[in-house]
């Protein structure tokens, strides 16, 4: 059986189509008022300087036309544009974010929103500082039950509202919905192993998060369905006790797809897995791993290689 080799990375022009999204343009609409997180956040009028924490923010920020208002970005784990200010290449302190003079803070993590990283959301706001969590990143109050294309595309929409760009996130489910109404599941009943992270225990994706989300549009059997967390630490011997008939490897520049691929080979029980056998391996970047706007290209790539197979 061939082995796929890694997916050259995204580009966001693939990703979210920015060349085609007009810049869209500040309105003097009413307020939008909602519960983010547990915290009730009020916009009063579309954000015009953001700073942008995590990729998955700043892929949505992009994909809605929105880079002349962003101010700086941190944390980030994916392809961006250069021209676009770093404050860190981690999470930011709250006097770095507040030098840039922002009136508004969009994360992809709610634990960015501690004294020890960008300030706390009531703090912030007592300054003029909007703040943002990607709901789908929520972890108390708000978290989703399990994420769901349905539930990923809702967040589109109420960050256009947020953002004054309501007609671009339109735009984008649809084009969205579109590609993945056109992937077609494998119905051969493949079982899969989606590992992120780790090596002496994995850390793999479990029953309610991007991963499942990914895998059930895929057709494949998450065998870590049964663990109700969006990530989850799997141990070798439930991993080859499983057996899986598919390993998705996802490709991060501190732990690439291609050292898993050999811790694979070098662990004598890993090695006789029949995926590994077999090199039945799918490759995703790490930057698309987690709810946004490139888990639906990424769901079309995964489809191609698995078909491939």
């Amino acid at each position: 059986m061939k082995r796929i080799a890694a997916i050259a990375p995204f580009t966001l022009l693939l990703l979210v189509g920015c060349s085609t999204v007009p810049q869209p343009t500040p309105t003097a609409a009413g307020p939008v008022v909602i519960d983010n997180c547990g915290f009730e956040l009020t916009v009063a009028s579309p954000p015009e300087r953001i700073v942008s924490i995590k990729s998955t923010s700043t892929d949505l920020l992009l994909a809605l036309g929105l880079e002349e208002r962003i101010v700086g970005l941190a944390f980030q784990d994916g392809e961006q544009p250069s021209a676009l200010p770093v404050i860190s290449d981690f999470m930011p302190g709250e006097e770095a974010v507040l030098d840039l003079e922002p009136d508004f803070v969009f994360s992809g993590w709610e634990s960015a929103f501690t004294p020890e990283a960008a300030g706390e959301r009531h703090e912030l706001t007592a300054l003029g500082v909007g703040t943002y969590v990607s709901p789908s990143a929520c972890k108390g109050e708000g978290k989703p039950s399990a994420m769901s294309f349905d539930g990923l595309f809702d967040d589109i929409t109420e960050a256009g509202e947020i953002f004054g760009a309501t007609d671009a996130a339109e735009a984008l489910v649809a084009q969205q919905r579109a590609e993945l109404d056109a992937v077609t599941a494998d119905e051969t009943g493949l079982t899969a192993l989606w590992w992120s992270s780790g090596t002496d225990v994995p850390y793999v994706g479990a029953g309610t998060g991007t991963p499942q989300m990914i895998m059930d549009a895929l057709g494949l059997t998450n065998i870590a369905s049964d663990i109700a967390d969006t990530w989850s630490p799997l141990s070798v011997e439930a991993i080859v006790a499983a057996d899986p008939d598919v390993i998705v490897l996802v490709d991060a520049s501190w732990n690439t797809a291609e050292s898993k691929r050999a811790f694979l080979a070098a662990n004598p029980a890993m090695a006789s897995l029949d995926a590994v056998v077999n090199e039945r391996f799918l490759v995703i970047p790490f930057a698309a791993g987690e709810a946004g706007v490139r888990s639906v290209p990424a769901t079309v790539d995964l489809a191609d290689q698995l078909k491939a197979l």
